[in-house]
């Protein structure tokens, strides 16, 4: 009886995990990976400060430069993009969105904030300028990143001027670029990038060290 007993915990326990897989794999239904996890083929930019180690993208900024940017070949409008990262203390890096290749692309695209919330030096910041902030102008909600040094898990959906952005399962933003706007962008500059509905997607160094890993997108019908 005993053995009986553990045989049938056993293929419950295969059954369950079985299950856990295909689910797993229904939601991850539909994406492309971006990153392989040993070159980086099919990204552009500083690639002597942004290299591949152990099988996930590492920006050092001691390769060359502040770190600068590394982008996606291809150009994408609307989409859903998931992520994984980790942070060093006090670092401080960038999503860029709907970017062109050239230019500061917190202006001339979108830029979502990476960054470590709990940095003594970045205590005094803007709303908008924490970690999942759309920078300059919509402030994220915060306390929501794991520890610095652990992996942190991060959605962003954008759907025609609709942005949403989840982190470790908790939605940190969930708003509408044009209406963020209409009475003027917070840090009262000028973005011409909210006006672009495409471009390249990628990381925005700000001279420190950030890994980042299972990089991937499934496109979203276009509304136009």
């Amino acid at each position: 009886m005993g053995r009986i007993a553990l045989l049938g915990i056993f293929c419950c326990f295969i059954a369950l995990f079985g299950c856990d897989a295909q689910k797993k794999a229904k939601k991850e239904e539909g994406f492309v990976e971006l990153f392989n996890g040993q070159n980086l083929d099919g990204w552009v930019g500083n690639k002597q400060s942004y290299r591949v180690e152990n099988g996930n993208i590492i920006v050092d900024p001691s390769g060359g430069g502040s770190g600068g940017n590394l982008l996606t070949e291809g150009e994408y409008g609307d989409f859903v993009f998931r992520f994984e990262f980790q942070l060093t203390p006090g670092a401080n890096n960038g999503l860029g969105i709907h970017a062109p290749l050239e230019g500061d692309v917190a202006y001339v695209g979108k830029e979502l904030q990476i960054l470590d919330n709990t940095a003594e030096k970045y205590a005094n910041l803007q709303p908008y300028q924490y970690h999942g902030s759309v920078y300059g102008i919509i402030p994220a909600k915060r306390g929501f990143l794991k520890p610095v040094g652990e992996w942190n898990a991060q959605e962003v959906t954008v759907n025609g001027s609709k942005i949403k952005i989840v982190l470790n399962g908790s939605t940190i933003v969930d708003a509408d670029l044009q209406e963020a706007v209409k009475n003027g962008t917070l840090d009262k500059k000028d973005h011409p990038g909210l006006k672009r509905n495409v471009g390249h997607i990628g990381f925005l160094g700000h001279g420190d060290v950030v890994r980042f890993r299972n990089i991937r997108i499934k496109e979203l019908p276009s509304k136009k």
